[in-house]
């Protein structure tokens, strides 16, 4: 019994050591699990997904669900800005998420709750388009 709990925090381990690298990239449990695979030290999918809820749960990583076709993606925020302030941008194209904190769109929502007496959720709110790298 006692390996298994040793077991479980050498997952936790590698995990946090990977989403280290990461810096502010999102990704997706798949993507966890494609990196540990290719380092040829597979991690079961289940046990990624409770490792990532349990992160989730202490405010390590913030979970992000765009919409009822998209996978969850997840955020590693490491002790870093945990981007409460910004609203993200999704790419039709390549499928990038990608923060978005501008003084224009704290004003727009400002506007927005003053005006029309309704209040954004940025954790939610996403714009759609086509990121630079794939606008060409």
């Amino acid at each position: 019994m006692e390996s298994k709990g040793k077991y479980k925090t050498k997952h936790k381990e590698e995990l946090r050591e990977y989403l280290d690298g990461r810096g502010d990239e999102h990704f997706s449990a798949a993507d966890v699990y494609d990196h540990f695979a290719l380092m040829g030290r597979p991690m079961g999918r289940t046990t990624i997904y409770r490792q990532l809820e349990e992160m989730v749960s202490s405010g390590e990583v913030k979970k992000y669900i765009i919409d009822e076709n998209s996978s969850a993606c997840y955020e590693y925020l490491g002790g870093r800005c945990d981007h409460a302030d910004c609203i993200h941008m999704k790419c039709e194209k390549c499928g990038r998420l990608i923060h978005l904190e501008c003084r224009d769109v704290t004003a727009l929502e400002k506007h927005v709750k003053e005006e029309h007496g309704f209040r954004i959720d940025r954790i939610r709110t996403v714009l759609y388009g086509i990121c630079s790298e794939c606008d060409v």
